[in-house]
């Protein structure tokens, strides 16, 4: 007979199997089903770049855009995919659930690819023989082919967006949190995860980026296809072993969140009347932080609404009492000692306002909770982070632009009649990733740890904060190699010879994308972990989403600073940065440019980094 006792501690709280029973720590979740989830991502981001990697030449080349445009095209195309977690998140956490949204996201992902699959066998532009053939009809077909790519290549981005933000905090799901054991396993999760998807995508790099370029695009962009249909079989055969988050009858976090804001300023210039917290809320606040609230009173019981509702209410509650400037404190009792530490409170004091009723009266409504509040000020404690990250996402955007762009003019011959496509070359970016990230995880972080005595060796926004050092490295190396290019064009006359390949070896590119990658260890895996944990329970989903939308908005500036640029320099016919020719183009004034945003948005970060407090100190 099974002990009670060992059962009772085995299980884990908060989690249930795919049958709704509780779980057991020993038979379920941890590394057995991260497997499959890691393995689902892997597949996903083979998919993912092996259409982004090489998008912007096959924009350039059979759909026949000019290099300012397809840029464009591309930074509007993955700004979106970046943004759409956003909703993919909010469905996902208010009603289909993470697992559900993960199966019918990677059904839409798979139609987009079969799509694309199609467009791409399309009679092309670039036949000549079916050019003399029948020009009416080729022009017609052509507009078909523009207009199924698009139309396949927007599907895929609403496929990412259910399918990002979900998958990993899925994965993160498997671990518990409360288990010291467990809890470590999910930092080095999130490692891990980033080594196996840079993995996928280094393969597909050099993979399908060449298969595109020297066989068929019809080809590059099936194999996707075909793997993401396997992937998603393989993720459903984990589904017994898989942990699955309880969710109750809880109100919208966005709402909650929402409503302390409004609430907050409707009250903003009203006295507050003193009021008694009810005994419902000895379950959040520690009891220090109780000072500032002795006066206050709500009415929700906070079991009894979801996290975006609870979330929601606070800034709306916040925005009522806007006018209500007299501090009051309010007595919590000594059980309060569970979450945040005294000094959270301590920001964003206007949002204490949502505390009070907006007409002063003391009768039972709809009054945000102390626990709203303090989501409320979480969740806004995430804005500076956000958008000071913003530079280090437009920087990263070039990978998939103007790098490929510069690669494709240079000698790319590594054996004897075999050259690589310049697509290919991000693959440096992955392989960095791959070498760099057990580097980091074995020995700088034991190394760290010894010296700061933090589980993680540094902070979240320490680690942060050095990737953005080396993006800003980086992009300097750029501008640097780009110089090197154009007086190497200029020097061998191939400046009005844009077909004609410079002779200077790709290889001068190799820095940036090394220094690329490992950025992105230190940055982009700071900002998945932060996001994921600087969030309220509830709202995971969204955190992760929150951080790919940076990438999204950092595309869209991208795309909006090229734009300009081109509408400046690019008038009256004179030879903009962005230049066909990019022999007479000015792509190293453009990296210039990003090299001085990057440092420019690096200083307010690290004195947002400074003062931030977390609300979880094991993180600091």
């Amino acid at each position: 007979m099974d002990n009670p006792l060992v059962s009772l501690t085995d299980t884990v709280d908060g989690a249930v199997d795919y049958r709704g029973r509780p779980v057991l720590r020993s038979n379920t979740g941890g590394w057995r089903s991260s497997y499959f989830i890691i393995g689902v991502e892997v597949a996903e981001r083979f998919a993912y770049y092996g259409i982004s990697a090489n998008l912007i030449t096959y924009l350039t080349g059979p759909l026949g855009q000019s290099t300012a445009t397809a840029a464009e095209n591309v930074n509007v195309w993955s700004g979106t995919a970046s943004l759409l977690p956003l909703l993919g998140a909010f469905l996902a956490d208010s009603f289909l659930g993470r697992y559900r949204t993960i199966v019918v996201a990677s059904l839409i992902y798979v139609l987009g690819l079969g799509l694309l699959t199609v467009s791409a066998m399309l009679p092309s532009l670039s036949t000549p023989d079916y050019i003399d053939a029948n020009k009416i009809m080729l022009r017609s077909t052509c507009q078909l082919q523009v207009i199924l790519f698009f139309l396949s290549l927007y599907i895929v981005a609403v496929g990412q967006g259910g399918h990002k933000p979900c998958v990993q905090a899925f994965g993160a799901d498997q671990f518990d949190g409360l288990d010291p054991e467990e809890c470590k396993a999910k930092s080095s999760f999130f490692n891990w995860w980033y080594f196996g998807i840079c993995g996928g995508a280094a393969v597909t790099n050099l993979v399908t980026c060449y298969i595109q370029e020297n066989l068929s695009w019809g080809l590059g962009f099936g194999i996707p296809c075909i793997l993401m249909i396997a992937a998603l079989g393989v993720f459903l055969l984990g589904t017994r072993t898989y942990r699955y988050s309880v969710k109750g009858d809880e109100e919208s976090p966005f709402l909650r969140i929402g409503r302390v804001f409004v609430a907050a300023v409707k009250n903003w210039r009203t006295n507050p009347l003193p009021i008694i917290i009810e005994e419902e809320a000895h379950a959040t606040l520690p009891h220090h932080s109780s000072e500032q609230f002795k006066t206050y009173r709500y009415s929700v019981k906070e079991d009894e609404k979801s996290p975006f509702v609870r979330i929601g209410r606070v800034f709306v509650a916040a925005v009522k009492n806007w006018q209500r400037t007299t501090p009051l404190a309010i007595i919590i009792e000594e059980e309060a000692h569970a979450t945040l530490p005294h000094h959270n409170s301590e920001q964003f004091k206007f949002l204490n306002k949502a505390l009070l009723f907006p007409d002063g009266s003391k009768e039972e409504g709809n009054v945000c909770s102390v626990s709203d509040i303090e989501e409320a000020k979480t969740v806004l404690r995430l804005v500076p982070i956000w958008v000071t990250s913003l530079a280090y996402a437009v920087v990263h955007s070039q990978i998939t632009t103007f790098f490929t762009k510069q690669g494709a003019t240079m000698d790319r011959t590594i054996f004897p009649a075999i050259e690589i496509p310049a697509a290919s070359l991000q693959s440096f970016v992955g392989l960095s990733i791959i070498l760099v990230i057990p580097i980091y995880d074995r020995i700088f972080v034991p190394i760290a740890r010894a010296f700061t005595r933090k589980p993680s060796g540094i902070t979240m926004l320490q680690r942060i904060g050095i990737g953005m050092l080396f993006s800003a490295i980086g992009i300097v190396v750029a501008a640097l190699v780009e110089m090197k290019r154009l007086k190497t064009a200029e020097e061998y006359g191939l400046v009005d010879m844009p077909d004609v390949t410079i002779p200077m070896s790709a290889w001068w590119l190799l820095p940036q994308y090394v220094l690329s990658g490992i950025a992105d260890v230190f940055t982009v895996v700071g900002l998945q972990e932060f996001f994921y944990d600087q969030v309220p329970i509830e709202l995971r989903s969204v955190g992760l989403a929150l951080y790919i939308s940076i990438f999204g908005v950092g595309s869209f500036l991208s795309s909006f600073l090229v734009s300009v640029i081109e509408e400046v320099f690019g008038r009256d016919g004179k030879n903009s940065w962005f230049a066909d020719n990019l022999n007479r183009a000015h792509l190293d004034y453009f990296y210039w440019l990003l090299a001085g945003l990057s440092a420019a948005a690096l200083a307010p970060y690290v004195y947002f980094a400074k003062f931030y407090i977390y609300n979880r100190k094991s993180k600091t």
